[in-house]
């Protein structure tokens, strides 16, 4: 199991991909998905912030 210090690094990692796209925001939520109970205010915070990043790439 991972700390929520390290997961939270990989998120960054994937959403600072200057590259990303829809593969890199599933990978992201797999990441919050499988390592963060649902009740998690670090999944929630993130998950929260991968939908708006997520919405954000679709508009352009």
């Amino acid at each position: 199991m991972l700390t929520e210090r390290t997961i939270e690094k990989m998120f960054r990692q994937l959403m600072n991909d200057p590259d990303r796209n829809e593969e890199t925001f599933e990978k992201a939520e797999q990441l919050l998905d499988d390592e963060l109970r649902a009740e998690s205010p670090l999944r929630h915070r993130l998950t929260v912030e991968l939908e708006e990043l997520r919405e954000s790439a679709a508009k352009t």
